[in-house]
C-alpha cells in the first residue's frame, strides 16, 4: 500500500511573524538590547566631563544594533593602554603632565591607564558589563519576544 501526498511549506509569513514578536530589524527586542546596552554600561564608562558617557545617547540609533561611543578618546580609554613617545611637562619644578610630538607614531608603553571615578569605571567596559549583565539582557529580550531564554 503506497500513500501518496503533496505537501508545501510557505514562509510567506514569517516576516509578519517576526515583527509581531518584535523580532525583526529596529524592532522592539532591538530596542531593548541597544536600551540595556547603554544602561548597563554607563557606571562602567570612564567619567570625566561626561561626554563620552553620554556620547552613545547622540551618536547611536537605538534599534539598530549598534551602540557608538563617539569621541576621538574612545578608543584610547577602551582599551586602557598608555602610548607614548611622553615627553614629561613640568611646572613649577611639579609634574603637570605629558606631551607626544605631533605627527610622529604612538606605540603602546604596556603601562595602563588610571581612571578615576566610580570604582567600576575603566577599560573595556562593554565586555565587563557582557559577562556581568549578558544572561539578564537575553532574559529580558525572550520575554519582550514572547519566549524563554535557555541560557
Amino acid at each position: 500500500m503506497t500513500i501518496q501526498y503533496d505537501a508545501r511549506l510557505e514562509l510567506d509569513g514569517l516576516a509578519d511573524a517576526l515583527t509581531t514578536r518584535g523580532l525583526s530589524p529596529g524592532g522592539n527586542v532591538q530596542k531593548f538590547i541597544d536600551s540595556e546596552v547603554i544602561r548597563l554600561c554607563d557606571p562602567k564608562v570612564p567619567f570625566r566631563t561626561g561626554v563620552l558617557k553620554h556620547s552613545p545617547m547622540i551618536a547611536s540609533v537605538i534599534g539598530q544594533g549598534l551602540v557608538i561611543y563617539a569621541t576621538p578618546y574612545a578608543r584610547y580609554l577602551y582599551y586602557g593602554e598608555v602610548y607614548g613617545p611622553n615627553i614629561p611637562i613640568f611646572e613649577a619644578g611639579e609634574l603637570a603632565g605629558f606631551w607626544s610630538p605631533p605627527g610622529q607614531k604612538k606605540h603602546p608603553t604596556g603601562r595602563k591607564l588610571t581612571y578615576s571615578g566610580a570604582p567600576e569605571r575603566g577599560a573595556f567596559w562593554f565586555e565587563r558589563m557582557k559577562a556581568e549583565h549578558g544572561e539578564e539582557i537575553i532574559r529580558g529580550a525572550a520575554a519582550l519576544a514572547g519566549g524563554r531564554a535557555t541560557v
